[in-house]
């Protein structure tokens, strides 16, 4: 019974005070769709950055050549380390916490024809693993080099999308024939278009690969450019990179804690500060959401003190016949939760609609696909019953300790 009659004069109240309810339930709709238009948004931009950094390849490392800093055993510092293929492979055999690594040999502007049509692009040798650890995609019907391209020095070539567009337009690309520098090579994969937003030597999608073994027959070269690796699941890539340090130091006698023997570039730390820091974007989003539910949440307070001043009246009449302090009390906290509650409602069902309305936009490849997650919504009704018990205890308990002679006094 006690909720029927809350809801009528719930509804009383707002035709009497259309304007200054309106205005404060505006004030939680704006607060429960700012937090939920936050946490959508800023999921969608947090995934598509994740994902481009992802593009460039998932938890590798790139090692460089570099110079010693430190003297070692007698030798000077300032000598030149510049790993070969047989260090890859020596790292391959004996590192244990490595799973996957690569050399990488790389040529760049190099001449690129098909028929008539003529571009420039880097060319690089790797193995057949660094399509793994990059994530160079083959599209249907292609693939990447194996190890029999390696070990017949196969003229075979896989290519970035984009390198086949400029090449080839609208044809198939796959089982034909491009002349790399005067020797003819055979498409046998064409990469599938990724998102990706970080590389160390242009963009994976204008790049021709080709079997490293082929790349130092045709270009003679013994020193490799860099090679790129990926720790085993169960190891660090801390573990990995100690291990490199170990294994070469031993070989080229560089002290294995001298960083600068080698240049690096790990890019699970640029994942890991990537990830920490759309966490704090996340909380900082929700900390500007909760401030305007709080601003709402003050409007709340004000309106129900002012129901109050209306309705001392017929407060004191209803404890004059017998109205206990309880029921008083949960009237006002039970209109105040609807203020809040309609306000919520409403303010959820339109952050809502914007995220389903977003993804017709186009700008998935800036904000990623915005979502409202179930994180959201326990948030926002947890907020909700907390704004809407703290806007309406403090006038609810002044209403329920009135005296039934001072209310009507007052009025």
């Amino acid at each position: 019974m006690l909720p029927l009659i809350t809801v009528k004069q719930f509804l009383n109240d707002l035709r009497r005070q259309k304007l200054r309810s309106l205005l404060t339930m505006f004030g939680i709709f704006w607060g429960c769709c700012s937090i939920v238009l936050l946490f959508a948004f800023s999921k969608g931009i947090g995934g598509a950055q994740l994902k481009s950094q992802k593009g460039m390849g998932d938890n590798i490392c790139i090692f460089w050549p570099g110079l010693t800093s430190k003297e070692y055993k007698g030798l000077p510092k300032n000598r030149n380390i510049w790993p070969v293929v047989d260090d890859i492979v020596l790292l391959k055999e004996t590192a244990r916490a490595i799973g996957r690594i690569s050399p990488e040999f790389r040529r760049w502007n190099q001449p690129i024809k098909y028929n008539r049509n003529i571009t420039r692009s880097p060319v690089i040798g790797v193995w057949p693993e660094f399509s793994i650890m990059r994530n160079l995609i083959p599209q249907q019907g292609s693939r990447f080099l194996n190890e029999l391209d390696m070990n017949e020095r196969r003229r075979v070539v896989f290519i970035g999308n984009i390198l086949k567009n400029d090449l080839f337009g609208a044809e198939e690309a796959v089982g034909k024939q491009i002349i790399i520098k005067d020797v003819p090579f055979t498409v046998i994969g064409v990469m599938k278009e990724k998102k990706q937003n970080s590389s160390y030597g242009g963009r994976d999608s204008r790049i021709a690969y080709i079997p490293s073994s082929t790349f130092e027959s045709m270009y003679s070269n013994r020193y490799l450019s860099n090679f790129v690796l990926q720790a085993g699941e169960r190891y660090r890539m801390e573990d990995a990179k100690q291990e490199v340090y170990n294994i070469l130091g031993k070989k080229y006698q560089f002290d294995p804690t001298d960083q600068q023997s080698l240049g690096t570039w790990d890019t699970s730390r640029t994942f890991e500060f990537l990830k920490n820091f759309f966490r704090a974007f996340n909380i900082f989003l929700v900390g500007i959401g909760v401030t305007t539910l709080i601003a709402g949440a003050i409007g709340v307070s004000n309106i129900m003190n002012v129901v109050l001043e209306e309705r001392t009246k017929e407060i004191g009449i209803k404890m004059a016949l017998g109205a206990k302090k309880s029921m008083i009390l949960m009237q006002f906290i039970l209109e105040t939760f609807l203020i809040t509650g309609l306000g919520g409602v409403l303010g959820f069902l339109f952050a809502w609609l914007i995220v389903s309305l977003v993804p017709y936009a186009g700008l998935d490849d800036f904000i990623g696909i915005p979502e409202v997650n179930i994180n959201s919504a326990v948030l926002v009704i947890v907020l909700l019953g907390i704004v809407g018990f703290m806007a309406g205890i403090f006038p609810a308990r002044k209403a329920a300790n009135l005296q039934p002679v001072q209310a009507l006094k007052l009025f």
